[in-house]
């Protein structure tokens, strides 16, 4: 039988090999070592924020080399499947060559869109907020759809991550949610999916199920470590506590657990109520909370810096995305012009595509 897959993998090695030279292996095996040899420190959880920082890092340090270098070992086996598929003369093992082939190739463009992040907070996790705008019960509705959306995409890529509160409607969905994807290039990754998303559908929540147009907005924060140097004094915030609700207004627990901490002169709202006692909730949300004051602070560095030297750039617009599911099934990015016919996929997580169009549209734009 022919089984010719040589020009393929010759072709996906040359990308592979442009992508390993930006990453860098041998400077990522070396902080690897590095921060193994901190980590095995006997003091290390004398200072337990300094300890969940070396963890941390470690661990994403981990996983981005086992990423890359699973990739050559993928790329070496494929050789060897074709060469059994064409010595055993076996249709079944070509099959599972061209299988691997098209699985590979997904693979190594997702890493080479990897290698377009090189913004100073792209390498960081992400502090996604998803908050349901105009559209009355439609926004509340589809705010949760892309919640899930979210979670779905992240359990797909096995990335960890963690709802650290929600605030949910009344009638149907959520009026807001946050929460924590904790993965290499997290927010690089994600960052490209904040703003206005619109959503045209038939209503299931009017009698006369007329099309409805609703707005969610999708804001995206890296969570940074060096946020933890910003002080906030107490006097600039205020700390409430109560009992941690589900749909309806249910209380999930018996005790005032739930943190929200208000930063009186930005009037920056945070909540969490995901962990198990006040002390740790206040804990997170106190880490978001200075996230966002950084994030805030360096906003508006640069854009002294850019009133000074005379430039105005343009802000996101008003809708990036649309998903339609009546009279016709699409999904659009304004941005890019990236759109596929079956919402139910997006819906489900099948978002890579989109991310994938908005990090290559923003690098253009950018140089």
């Amino acid at each position: 039988m022919e089984l010719d897959l040589s020009a393929d993998i010759a072709a996906l090695r040359g990308t592979y090999a442009d992508i390993a030279a930006v990453v860098d292996v041998g400077r990522l095996q070396s902080e690897i070592e590095e921060l193994s040899v901190q980590a095995g420190a006997p003091d290390l959880w004398d200072d337990p924020q300094q300890a969940q920082q070396v963890t941390s890092k470690l661990s994403h340090a981990q996983a981005q080399l086992a990423r890359v270098t699973g990739v050559q070992q993928r790329l070496d086996d494929l050789e060897v499947l074709v060469e059994l598929a064409v010595e055993a003369d076996d249709e079944a093992t070509a099959q599972e060559a061209r299988d691997e082939l098209a699985a590979l190739t997904e693979t190594i463009d997702a890493l080479e869109v990897q290698t377009l992040l090189d913004g100073e907070y792209d390498a960081l996790p992400a502090v996604v907020t998803i908050r349901a705008g105009a559209g009355g019960v439609d926004a509340s509705d589809f705010a949760e759809m892309l919640l899930r959306m979210y979670v779905r995409w992240a359990e797909r890529h096995k990335y960890p991550v963690m709802v650290m509160d929600t605030s949910y409607a009344e009638e149907a969905g959520i009026k807001s949610a946050t929460f924590q994807v904790d993965a290499p290039y997290a927010f690089g990754t994600l960052s490209v999916e904040a703003g206005t998303h619109r959503l045209v559908r038939m209503s299931p929540f009017n009698s006369a199920h007329s099309r409805e147009t609703s707005f969610a907005a999708v804001e995206v924060i890296p969570l940074m470590e060096e946020a933890t140097e910003i002080d906030i004094p107490e006097n600039d915030i205020r700390v409430d506590v109560f009992r941690s609700s589900g749909p309806g207004g249910q209380s999930v627990n018996t005790t005032d657990s739930a943190v929200r901490i208000t930063h009186l002169p930005t009037g920056i709202v945070v909540s969490m109520q995901n962990e198990k006692s006040q002390i740790q909730n206040r804990a997170v949300a106190l880490k978001v909370l200075q996230s966002r004051l950084l994030l805030l602070q360096r906003e508006e560095e640069a854009k002294k810096k850019k009133e000074l030297a005379g430039t105005i750039t343009a802000s996101w617009g008003d809708q990036m995305r649309s998903y339609v599911l009546a009279p016709y099934q699409m999904v659009k990015d304004l941005r890019t012009g990236y759109e596929v016919g079956r919402p139910d996929d997006v819906f489900n997580g099948d978002i890579d595509g989109f991310v994938a169009a908005g990090i290559k549209w923003r690098k253009r734009k950018d140089d």
